[in-house]
């Protein structure tokens, strides 16, 4: 209360009604604030953990790919998906991801030919679903596991969107385990505006929820007149 004095004393000259409002404004601000700090703390702290277990499926969130082939991005996480599946952590792999227009491929079939093609993994054991972002992807995936009985579920994917992905997953019904990727491509202070992204993601998520939240990129996108949500 004394730092809210002294913040407030310029203004004490304000009618006490707009004095309340201005000391309700900001402890609101501030709040928000805390609440922001320690949403991006948990994201950081999810990051860090990589914790596979046996599961019944493997989930590949999408990427962006080039034509027929993934990113670095996209690779260092099919890649991690591999070795997962190379160690039995899980029977089935699931690639997630639409097409951006003028791609011939979806993400999610780039990531079955690569797995495929590349890695030698059967077709048998991957599961393509599309989805223009975090939401849709893993809410296309648990429709296509949840009937088989399959909820036990890797996450793979970049650290820093680990928790917001573990959280849509436990939304649509599925539990998830974290296994981001161990070599993505986004390190050092390029991730910083991504955890920044994640984080202010994840504390309205947790507020309004996330599908509501997906909606609203919706609206965005198609306000804009295209592109892609995360």
């Amino acid at each position: 209360m004394f730092l809210l004095r002294v913040i407030t004393a310029p203004f004490r000259w304000i009618t006490a009604p707009l004095r309340w409002a201005l000391k309700i404004a900001l402890l609101l601000f501030v709040a928000i604030v805390v609440y922001y700090a320690v949403t991006l703390v948990q994201v950081w702290l999810t990051s860090r953990q990589y914790a596979p277990v046996k599961a019944q499926a493997i989930v590949v969130m999408g990427a962006a790919a080039y034509d027929a082939a993934p990113s670095p991005d996209l690779q260092a996480r099919l890649d991690q998906a591999f070795i997962l599946w190379k160690d039995t952590y899980a029977r089935l792999i699931v690639c997630t991801g639409s097409r951006e227009s003028g791609d011939q491929y979806t993400e999610s079939e780039v990531g079955e030919m690569y797995l495929h093609n590349t890695k030698g993994v059967p077709t048998s054991d991957i599961v393509e679903v599309g989805g223009s972002d975090s939401w849709t992807n893993l809410a296309l995936a648990a429709a296509e596991l949840r009937p088989r009985g399959d909820t036990d579920v890797l996450i793979v994917t970049d650290p820093f969107h680990e928790a917001r992905s573990m959280a849509i997953a436990t939304d649509v019904g599925l539990t998830p385990h974290p296994t981001p990727t161990q070599t993505s491509p986004i390190h050092g202070t390029a991730v910083i505006p991504y955890f920044l992204s994640t984080a202010a993601a994840v504390a309205l998520g947790r507020i309004i929820g996330y599908k509501p939240l997906h909606g609203l990129g919706d609206m965005a996108i198609g306000s804009s007149g295209g592109g892609r949500g995360g």
